[in-house]
């Protein structure tokens, strides 16, 4: 069982949770015409694996400019899943950073850490979170 919880100052060193391998395999093409948005999926021939840098978060900056929201193992209290939102200047709330350990992966994880963001978002008056 996992439970979503904001980050507060008592538990900040989640917020360096390390980022772990993931696989690619294949590439979503999203488009906009004047009536409609669109995608097309590429999947490769060969799936390969990319892990991206670690980041070194600051609380007091990720506070200043939005909220952060761990995914925390209920059994263990262990921190594995994490994602930080950003302020934005219109009316969506930014998402900049979402992660799962591998051994939660497929499991819900980061939806529920995705759900829990666009209410936190909808609380402090946005319509919504974004994404690039």
């Amino acid at each position: 069982m996992i439970i979503i919880k904001e980050i507060t100052p008592e538990k900040k060193a989640a917020l360096q949770l390390k980022n772990e391998p993931f696989e690619v395999c294949g590439r979503m093409l999203v488009t906009r015409t004047s009536a409609e948005w669109q995608h097309e999926v590429t999947l490769f021939e060969e799936k390969t694996q990319m892990t991206f840098p670690d980041e070194a978060y600051d609380f007091d900056a990720i506070v200043a400019d939005g909220f952060a929201l761990g995914a925390y193992d209920y059994d263990s209290g262990k921190c594995v899943g994490l994602a930080i939102m950003k302020n934005d200047w219109f009316k969506y709330m930014y998402l900049t950073d979402l992660k799962v350990n591998q051994a939660y992966r497929n499991q819900g994880v980061a939806y529920q850490l995705i759900e829990a963001a666009l209410y936190m978002a909808q609380e402090r008056g946005y319509a919504g979170i974004f994404t690039i």
